[in-house]
């Protein structure tokens, strides 16, 4: 089976320092989701794979990031756990700090840490959620208030900082600062909020401010893209009021177009596949554009229902959806894995099997990489899989358990919803309490 996901079409990342075994950042090193690395095992032995190092770390979302022989997570530690509401869905005044951690990716020893202050102000206070961004001595973290920092990968010196709230004069968004910046040339391209500064775009290497662009009631969650069309790169901000393509160097609109999400839900990472840029949102399912050669895209297709249980297509949450040889693949609002055909959004299967359910269960979630012509997929019980998609159905090769799922979503169910990073033939993986290496080395 040929993969083809939207890196393959055009998406741009500038990630120079990074080597084939890195993850650097959410999504890989270009940014795709795409795991290139050889010598990975087609299947697990008979106890599982080999846990080659665990260390101990706090709470939170952000997954893991791996370059140049270091892994980088971000964590969030409370002096007193009872101040966190036992509903994760409530929010309040939530004292307690953040971290980077940076951590020694053969050993699982720290090497150093950056913590600061951070009282939360959101829903699902549990931790950070962006990836920690590297490239060449250089680390950015984003925090779930809105504290970005450019640190030195040796030692965690800060080079710069920034209050995206105070540089915008805006609020924090219900569930936080959630997109993962990404590195476009000399510019670090952040999702912010509040009037006309919904996109953000930083000099790299000072922090200065290089312009800002889109207004919208609530910046939504879902990371920057920036894909190659028509000869002509675009910068993808998909906001709950509209997906927007801008022209990354000054933040000038090009296109819009409108689309209303229920409760700010724009999470999933936009995906271009041909002329094809494909969107899923939890309450207003999915929606496909057919980009034109001059002009607006078209709607090829769009969910009508907003509903999180009769769905149609598509109603992704945390989750993005692979797309390969025409079929899209991911878990709707309730687990439910489904195929759809990216050309018409009609429905070919659905499973409960990749997500490991029993039962539909709400935002049932897991995470599909693909590995050459087989996918690994990680899922919120903590287990991994190695499996076959295609339009015949779901073909499970291995699972097994990695790690314990010690979250809580707001009916406290065990949950992990961190999306792993695989590189030095391992997956990286985190939950509440401890971050892991997985070997998937082949024998």
């Amino acid at each position: 089976m040929k993969i083809t996901l939207f890196i393959l079409i055009g998406l741009t990342f500038c990630q120079p320092s990074t080597r084939a075994d890195d993850w650097p950042g959410w999504f890989g090193p270009q940014r795709d989701g795409v795991w290139r690395e050889k010598g990975i095992l087609k299947s697990f032995p008979e106890d599982g794979p080999k846990v080659l190092w665990r260390t101990k770390i706090h709470r939170g979302y952000a997954g893991p990031a791996a370059a140049s022989g270091k892994v980088f997570i971000m964590d969030r530690k409370i002096p007193d756990p009872s101040a966190t509401p036992s509903n994760p869905f409530a929010r309040g005044q939530i004292p307690g700090n953040e971290r980077l951690a940076c951590i020694d990716a053969e050993t699982g020893k720290l090497i150093w840490e950056k913590t600061y202050d951070c009282p939360y102000t959101i829903s699902y206070a549990a931790g950070p959620r962006t990836t920690p961004l590297i490239e060449n001595n250089r680390v950015y973290s984003l925090g779930a208030e809105g504290n970005l920092i450019c640190s030195q990968t040796a030692d965690g010196k800060e080079i710069w900082s920034a209050d995206l709230n105070e540089m915008t004069g805006s609020k924090t968004p219900t569930w936080g600062f959630s997109a993962a910046p990404m590195i476009h040339g000399e510019l670090l391209i952040c999702l912010a909020a509040g009037d006309g500064s919904v996109a953000l775009a930083l000099d790299k290497m000072t922090g200065k401010e290089k312009w800002r662009a889109l207004s919208a009631k609530e910046p939504g969650y879902a990371p920057p893209v920036i894909i190659t069309h028509g000869g002509k790169k675009l910068l993808i901000i998909w906001h709950p009021e509209a997906a927007n393509a801008l022209d990354p160097e000054t933040g000038k609109l090009i296109w819009r177009v409108p689309w209303k999400l229920r409760f700010g839900l724009s999470v999933s990472t936009p995906q271009l596949v041909g002329d094809i840029l494909y969107f899923s949102s939890f309450y207003n399912g999915s929606m496909a554009l057919e980009l034109q050669d001059e002009g607006p895209p078209e709607i090829l297709w769009r969910t009508e229902k907003e509903s999180e249980k009769r769905t149609e297509h598509l109603h992704g949450i945390m989750n993005t959806a692979v797309i390969a040889d025409g079929y899209l693949y991911g878990a709707c609002s309730y687990g439910e894995f489904r195929c759809l055909e990216l050309k018409s959004g009609k429905r070919i299967w659905e499973s409960l099997a990749p997500v490991g359910l029993k039962r539909p269960t709400r935002w049932g979630t897991v995470f599909v990489t693909p590995h050459e012509e087989r996918y690994f997929l990680f899922s919120e019980n903590g287990e991994l899989a190695i499996a076959g998609l295609s339009p015949e159905g779901y073909r499970e090769t291995s699972r097994a358990k990695i790690i314990e799922p010690n979250g809580l979503d707001m009916r406290q169910r065990k949950i992990v919803w961190s999306h792993p990073a695989y590189a030095m033939r391992s997956c990286f993986v985190r939950n509440d309490t401890e971050l892991i290496r997985v070997s998937l080395a082949e024998q």
